[in-house]
């Protein structure tokens, strides 16, 4: 063993970033980014150089500092590069003035007019309907034994979700469905068709935001898309541009998000067997402080956004020591700092009811996850329901043997099969069980999912979730 003193001893190489193998567990090379550079300059695989910051200090710090923009226009790289810092698509499609890349006072103007839909009583009053879309898709697969949880659960539930929330009518969820799906890919879809994907929601979403505004209701509670169209009418000065990037990044940003937080928090339960039993005994005995605590230990742990979204230094800074230039690009590395020893205690270690836990995980300062209060609602019905409905539930492959989605921003499995001791159905006519081809299945379709919406009132059927996939060449976009 060496003295940590020794003047002698080389330190350990860099070791090499985005690769599969660092997709699969990046956390060795961020603790010795923290330990040897804890603010670096690397080229992405966009060929984009920035700089990456991965102590907890400099992070929380970078997070909250005016003089970094989310601006593009501030990028200092050639057109080139500047097209890919973002969305693929956003820009052609007009879709670039959302909270993720303006700063006041524009983002103050925007923000407040979306954040009535994120209050803690809105959320709460959206709770039963949570519930409600999270029992019927394990319906849908409870009584088989086996699924794969990112397929058949994790991407439909909060992509539901947010459509009702939006206000998007049922007839049309399937295509966001089809949209999120090819988005969440990261560039394992056909070629282009990310940037393909967001023209089409652009287009639909401006003839949503023309049906809405002529068919608003005089008072009472709405949807989210009618309340922007409301306070623009109102002298909110909210262009349609505006108003239909919001909705665009509203969904973007809020489904992927959550998709990670189950399948990511569902792996680690999985994974650490005698935390998922104390989680178990817990709600058994209708105790749901562990679950509130344990979702932002998972949160903290292995969270759905790896580095928080691109800042680009409006003049020259320093960070952690190191010089920023004007124009130079700066993402943080939240699964780094959120796994900081300076910190954290024992921060590589999975503990439910850890207190002391101020993560960064849906960010920090004026860019905080707008969505976090939906998300975290979101992942604790679903982690709650299926310890409780699948106690014996299991990972059904090898660990080594599942692979995470490419991409910059986000982390995420691309899938993750489960075994369990399958539910029993009850007994009666076929069209009463849950699940049956009267509610969403076709006895002509074989391997169609089953429609988690009540009878009445209809809601959208969850369908595929995307495929595998390829590192991607761009980053996607997500909260902070």
């Amino acid at each position: 063993m060496h003295d940590a003193n020794d003047t002698n001893t080389p330190p350990a190489p860099a070791p090499s970033l985005f690769t599969w193998e660092f997709a699969s567990d990046p956390y060795p090379a961020y603790a010795w980014l923290r330990e040897h550079a804890p603010v670096h300059r690397t080229a992405l695989p966009s060929g984009v150089e920035a700089w990456l910051v991965t102590r907890y200090a400099d992070a929380r710090q970078a997070l909250a500092d005016q003089r970094l923009s989310k601006n593009p226009v501030h990028h200092s790289e050639s057109a080139h590069g500047k097209g890919k810092v973002g969305i693929p698509g956003e820009r052609s499609a007009n879709l670039m003035t959302h909270l993720l890349n303006i700063d006041p006072p524009d983002h103050t103007r925007l923000r407040r007019l979306v954040s009535k839909a994120f209050t803690p009583r809105r959320v709460a009053e959206f709770a039963p309907r949570v519930q409600e879309l999270t029992d019927r898709l394990i319906d849908g697969f409870a009584d088989r034994g086996e699924a794969d949880l990112i397929h058949e659960f994790a991407f439909p539930l909060p992509i539901y979700a947010i459509c009702d929330m939006l206000g998007v009518p049922p007839e049309d969820q399937d295509d966001f469905r089809d949209w999120a799906g090819m988005m969440i890919r990261h560039g394992g879809g056909p070629r282009g068709g990310v940037a393909r994907s967001v023209k089409k929601m652009r287009t639909y979403l401006a003839e949503l935001i023309h049906r809405k505004r002529g068919a608003l209701r005089d008072r009472g509670d709405e949807d989210l898309i009618s309340g922007l169209i409301r306070a623009s009418d109102h002298g909110e000065h909210l262009t349609e541009n505006e108003a239909a990037a919001m909705a665009f990044i509203l969904l973007f940003a809020g489904f992927e998000t959550t998709v990670n937080l189950i399948g990511n928090g569902t792996h680690a339960l999985l994974r650490h067997p005698e935390q998922r039993e104390r989680l178990q005994r817990a709600l058994a005995e209708g105790d749901e402080t562990l679950l509130a605590t344990g979702v932002e230990e998972l949160l903290r742990y292995d969270g759905p956004v790896e580095l928080a979204t691109w800042r680009f230094a409006t003049r020259d800074l320093t960070i952690g020591g190191q010089r920023i230039a004007e124009g130079d690009p700066v993402l943080v590395v939240l699964a780094a700092a959120d796994r900081d020893p300076e910190r954290f205690a024992d921060p590589d270690t999975l503990d439910l009811s850890r207190r002391d836990n101020q993560h960064l995980g849906y960010g920090h300062g004026i860019h905080y996850c707008l969505g976090a209060p939906l998300a975290r609602l979101e992942g604790q019905a679903a982690l709650a329901t299926l310890l409780r409905r699948l106690p014996d539930l299991r990972l059904n492959a090898e660990p080594e043997d599942l692979r995470w989605r490419g991409g910059l921003i986000m982390r995420g499995l691309r899938t993750l099969p489960v075994a369990f001791t399958p539910e029993s159905r009850p007994e009666g006519p076929a069209e009463s069980r849950p699940g049956s081809p009267s509610e969403g299945r076709s006895e002509s379709s074989p391997g169609s999912r089953p429609d988690p919406r009540p009878q009445a009132p209809a809601h959208g059927i969850p369908g595929t979730s995307p495929g595998p996939c390829r590192p991607a060449n761009h980053p996607k976009s997500g909260p902070a």
